[in-house]
């Protein structure tokens, strides 16, 4: 899968980067902790729903799949602070 970065450059879809992103907003959520293999997991789960709709697929849709999987496991801060993290 490919991701349309703001830019407009167009790369291969980069696993790390969401786990990275994840665990980078979590750092600054003490009371909700994510593990590696957890946030391992909400990767996986956002390049399978999202290569299941399109070839190619935008940093926005990937945000988007990343804020909704953190809410759907109780993560609503750790969701915030990645979604402000994700925009810089």
């Amino acid at each position: 899968m490919k991701v349309t970065k703001r830019n407009g450059n167009v790369v291969l879809f980069d696993d790390e980067k969401i786990v990275n992103g994840i665990l980078k907003a979590n750092a600054e959520v003490p009371l909700e902790e994510l593990t590696k293999n957890e946030a391992q997991s909400i990767a996986d789960e956002v390049f399978a729903k999202l290569t299941a709709e399109k070839d190619i697929i935008s940093t926005a849709d990937v945000r988007a799949c990343v804020y909704g999987l953190l809410l759907e496991r109780n993560h609503p801060v750790t969701a915030q602070h990645y979604m402000e993290y994700s925009k810089a």
